[in-house]
């Protein structure tokens, strides 16, 4: 009984540092700022939700500088969101309607905007 006490421990142990290791780091000293307000001033928005965990995910990636990106909470702006025809979440929104719909990452979009990404990004 000992022992199968021992391995799920030690399973569970490797899993809490399998998950640290592999799972993409916050960035949270702001160095995405130029990064988010480029979008910002390309009139990029991104449409969401806060129970949204691809939404969560998208805000993570940017970490603290996720305060410089045109957000609109969906829950909160019913109106908005359906006149801008948000399907789901999350959506990213170009001048012109082109729409990304679903987590995009980083990289894509800093492919589909023309913003760069600071070098330790990509």
């Amino acid at each position: 009984m000992k022992s199968k006490r021992l391995a799920v421990l030690g399973l569970g142990i490797v899993a809490i540092i399998a998950v640290y290791l592999l799972y993409p780091r916050q960035q949270t000293n702001g160095n995405l700022d130029a990064f988010a307000q480029c979008l910002a001033e390309k009139n990029i928005t991104v449409y969401g939700a806060e129970w949204c965990p691809h939404c969560q995910n998208e805000k993570k990636a940017f970490g603290d500088s996720f305060r410089f990106v045109p957000y609109v909470e969906c829950p909160d702006n019913p109106q908005k969101c359906l006149a801008a025809g948000i399907n789901g979440y999350p959506t990213w929104i170009f001048p012109g309607g082109k729409k990304l719909e679903s987590e995009q990452g980083l990289e894509k979009l800093s492919r589909e905007s023309g913003c760069a990404l600071p070098l330790n990004q990509k």
